[in-house]
């Protein structure tokens, strides 16, 4: 049975009414119209749903719209403008990392909730924080530059 849910959604409130146990990433997707997150697995293992909750990055295939609450929801949509881009999305374009771009989601959401707490990391703290997002056009070295930069950029 349909619930009327009320959510924040890159800094707009907006209405939705959807069952329960809806992922949050057919609402965003279907119900409010964003093109990202992407659905990659829909079991929470690939990354490519990945959006912010507060700051936490999690994987919104697998996250029931009635368990979102009044947590504050960011897509990439929402990260960063063209007009002020977030450094993540500065540095993935000078580092020219986009090869298809389907999974860049869920890195750049992953990799910005993680530098937001870590402004000087290592490879491996960077390595470790990206273990759980997937790609397959094999881009991981200049994903990695591109969070150094990016790191560089914030610190």
């Amino acid at each position: 049975m349909n619930q009327k849910f009320t959510l924040n959604v890159n800094g707009t409130d907006r209405t939705v009414e959807a069952d329960p146990e809806t992922p949050l990433l057919y609402v965003l997707r279907d119900d409010l119209g964003l093109n990202n997150p992407h659905f990659g697995c829909g079991l929470g293992q690939c990354g490519a749903c990945t959006v912010h909750l507060d700051g936490e990055a999690v994987h919104s295939c697998r996250r029931p719209i009635a368990a979102v609450g009044d947590k504050k929801v960011v897509t990439l949509a929402g990260l960063g403008t063209p007009e002020k881009p977030h450094p993540l999305q500065t540095a993935y374009v000078e580092e020219q990392v986009p090869q298809c771009a389907y999974c860049i989601n869920g890195w750049i959401m992953t990799a910005a909730a993680f530098l937001r707490d870590n402004k000087k990391p290592t490879d491996a703290q960077i390595r470790t924080a990206l273990r759980r997002v997937k790609c397959r056009c094999g881009t991981h070295m200049a994903i990695l530059r591109a969070v150094k930069r990016a790191a560089a950029m914030m610190g």
